[in-house]
């Protein structure tokens, strides 16, 4: 699972980066705790929004369209863990009426 950052970290870690120009972006997203690679999509994203990074968080989603796939995902998630925990259920009661 990946990990969830909030707009306002990563305008502060844009920020910081251009506030430490001394140190080289792996130093920056070393102190950070972030990889090299989200830092330069939060930069990248930044330069094609006019300086604005966008983000979409928990429960906020772009469409009502992309809200309910969420929801049935996360409902077919739930009745595919159900079904697997009655396969191990019937697996563990077929052994032990042998």
């Amino acid at each position: 699972m990946t990990k969830q950052y909030d707009k306002k970290f990563k305008e502060d870690a844009l920020q910081y980066r251009k506030d430490h120009q001394d140190l080289s972006v792996a130093a920056v997203c070393r102190n950070l705790g972030i990889s090299q690679i989200t830092f330069y999509n939060w930069q990248k994203q930044a330069r094609e929004n006019g300086g604005e990074i966008e983000h979409i968080g928990s429960g906020n989603y772009a469409s009502e369209e992309a809200k309910e796939i969420a929801r049935l995902k996360r409902e077919l998630k739930n009745k595919n863990d159900a079904l697997q925990i009655l396969k191990k259920a019937m697996g563990i009661l077929a052994k032990e009426k042998q």
